[in-house]
């Protein structure tokens, strides 16, 4: 279904129209992929942190993944001590500096990971029912978006 009807208006200008369809595209994805991670007890943000935690391979500070995530988060704390409750991150001082506090990634949450990623392959969650090609110029476009 094309934007306008989804939404059922008309559009000042393509450019209006490119926006405003990211933003409902947008949504969109962040529904499905809300609904998704609830088998988890998840968020995207909570999910997000995990991955840059995996992906770290080690310790790294709070300002480092704030820096990292996708949606950036103003709940941080909230969102780490969430993630501590449920046993998926440890947390504790940096040697150097008292005052920074280093994260890590517990088994627990690379378990989570694990079975998320097997999930996510079962369920060709990430077909967005373009091929390579149209993906890869849909990227581009976007990251020409962000980029002007």
């Amino acid at each position: 279904m094309k934007i306008e009807e989804a939404i059922n208006t008309k559009f000042i200008s393509e450019q209006q129209k490119a926006i405003v369809n990211i933003r409902y595209t947008s949504n969109w994805l962040s529904s499905i992929q809300n609904s998704f991670m609830k088998k988890y007890d998840l968020t995207m943000p909570q999910f997000n942190v995990l991955r840059i935690l995996r992906g770290a391979k080690g310790s790294i500070n709070v300002q480092t993944i704030k820096d990292r995530m996708v949606e950036k988060s103003p709940n941080l704390t909230r969102l780490i001590d969430k993630l501590e409750s449920k046993q998926f991150l440890s947390r504790s001082n940096s040697s150097n500096d008292k005052r920074t506090i280093l994260v890590t990634i517990t088994n627990e949450g690379l378990d989570v990971l694990n079975r998320i990623d097997i999930d996510l392959k079962n369920e060709d969650f990430f077909n967005l029912s373009l091929s390579d090609d149209e993906a890869n110029t849909l990227s581009s476009l976007l990251d020409k978006v962000r980029n002007k």
